[in-house]
């Protein structure tokens, strides 16, 4: 199976601490990089990971907010320094476009290499991005200002050869590809020899939903259907759940019945509050409704 992994860079909240450092992750699917939101620390997080930066191509920001942006322009300058030539897309609100260009002018005039912003619209659920493995589709949320997570979404992936049942029958190397888009074949001696016995099955397509901020919305398990991997923010535990309605955030128990009623196979839980020391009282509260549950951490690498 090609690789697919989350590396979490920062899972904590809006006000930084010694434990946490805010919101930023790398999805990493068949060999290419893709950062989910930016927050301060970012570019640190990064080399500790030695994930590279120069794989990074595009980077989604799901809301602009600081702990989720701050970090973007220094990140950008130091591409600049590195002598980067590779373009970039810049997947982020539709009402930041201007803002982003006035703050390029203002500290990359000039960086060297082509960055692009792409507006996106966070009420709709739409793909934004695509290539021949996967697509990355919006998913949108509520928070104080717009807002939307991201689905990254495997493709179907072609049958893996059967080499025991390609020998034996003596198929040359030429018609590997026609077997596997579905061919059959036919011996010497006129005998058919069925597509299925010449081939395993495809490994199933997985799917990673990144939630980040919003208030709890049960209509989200909807979208994030049956998904191998969800992160959901989890600001609060139920001490705090007049909060969470207040500032348009989830406790670690919604969370969970987000996962619960999307039938997912896992969910991480992310986004905590600086007050507190200890989050396995929210691992704890997921897990009452979502056993399957597990904590982000910076340096914390998750296979889909």
């Amino acid at each position: 199976m090609q690789p697919f992994k989350v590396h979490i860079l920062g899972c904590g909240s809006a006000k930084p601490t010694p434990r946490h450092l805010a919101s930023s992750q790398v999805v990493e699917i068949r060999g290419k990089l893709f950062l989910v939101d930016c927050a301060e620390g970012t570019q640190t997080q990064l080399m500790r990971s030695r994930l590279g930066f120069a794989k990074i191509n595009n980077i989604f920001i799901s809301h602009l907010h600081g702990d989720h942006c701050f970090g973007l322009m220094g990140l950008i300058n130091s591409f600049g320094l590195l002598d980067r030539t590779a373009p970039m897309h810049i997947f982020a609100p539709a009402m930041g476009e201007n803002i982003f260009q006035q703050l390029m002018e203002m500290f990359c005039p000039h960086p060297g290499f082509n960055v692009t912003y792409h507006p996106v619209d966070t009420y709709q659920r739409q793909i934004i991005y695509e290539d021949r493995s996967l697509t990355v589709e919006t998913i949108p949320l509520e928070h104080r200002v717009p807002c939307c997570g991201f689905l990254f979404r495997e493709k179907p992936s072609l049958p893996h050869i059967n080499r025991e049942m390609i020998d034996f029958y003596h198929i040359p190397v030429s018609q590997i590809n026609n077997i596997k888009v579905g061919m059959d074949w036919t011996t010497d001696e006129g005998e058919t020899i069925p597509n299925q016995r010449l081939v395993f099955p495809a490994d199933p397509p997985r799917a990673y939903a990144y939630c980040s901020d919003t208030k709890y919305l049960p209509q989200l398990a909807e979208t994030v259907k049956k998904v191998d991997l969800l992160y959901h923010e989890s600001t609060y535990g139920d001490d705090k759940t007049d909060n969470a309605e207040k500032y348009c955030h989830s406790t670690a128990r919604q969370a969970a019945m987000v996962a619960r009623d999307a039938k997912a196979k896992k969910l991480m839980l992310g986004h905590y509050s600086a007050r507190y020391n200890d989050e396995t009282v929210l691992l704890c509260q997921a897990q009452e409704i979502f056993p399957n549950t597990i904590l982000s951490n910076e340096g914390l690498v998750v296979n889909v």
